[in-house]
């Protein structure tokens, strides 16, 4: 009889998981400089905000540009404009999650502005620049190969269909407290091998 046959067995699995995750949130001032001496600033937008997100070492880098408008007013706020700059900046987002058992050279990285670059103040210094305090947040992900260790149940699949299984019992939902204690070292085993 094969060892196969004898009852519950572990087997490794490689599978695509969330290996890596961050968050940061931030501002930034700009100084713009209009054509002319401006008398008020009426009004200040961020438009066409484009980014894209790579690993580098153990943080994700943002490599991203907005265009600031400034609509102003001059000449004694009898005539108006709109200035326009191009920003580009250069975020590094720390992971508070990073698992090192990931696959090298199976990683891929995604990262979401849950706060687009929004001004939130736009000032006249004395030097007649505009400064433009601009913030900002992204949520990124490291998704990655790793290994799992399952477990394998003897005879077909549909053996177990009309069988309960012993042990806690989660609802549709699932009980997320079943795998707080969980250690990842205990089902993640050594890639190397």
């Amino acid at each position: 009889m094969s060892n196969t046959e004898n009852g519950m067995q572990c087997r490794q699995i490689i599978t695509k998981a969330v290996t890596g995750k961050g968050r940061k949130f931030s501002q930034a001032t700009h100084s713009i400089q209009p054509p002319d001496n401006i008398s008020s600033i009426l009004g200040c937008w961020i438009i066409n905000h484009h980014y894209e997100a790579s690993r580098v070492g153990d943080s994700i880098e943002v490599l991203g540009s907005y265009d600031i408008n400034i609509w102003f007013s001059f000449n004694r706020n009898t005539k108006t404009e709109v200035a326009n700059q191009t920003v580009r900046y250069v975020e590094q987002v720390p992971l508070s999650y990073f698992d090192s058992h990931v696959r090298e050279g199976t990683t891929e990285v995604s990262a979401v502005a849950t706060q687009p670059p929004n001004c939130i103040e736009a000032t006249i210094a004395q030097d007649g620049s505009v400064l433009v305090r601009v913030e900002r947040e992204f949520y990124v992900e490291m998704i990655g190969e790793t290994k799992v260790c399952v477990a394998v149940c003897p005879g077909d699949c549909d053996d177990w269909d009309d069988k309960g299984f012993v042990g806690s019992e989660m609802g549709a939902e699932g009980d997320a407290r079943d795998f707080e204690d969980l250690d990842p070292d205990l089902v993640i085993d050594d890639l190397n091998d």
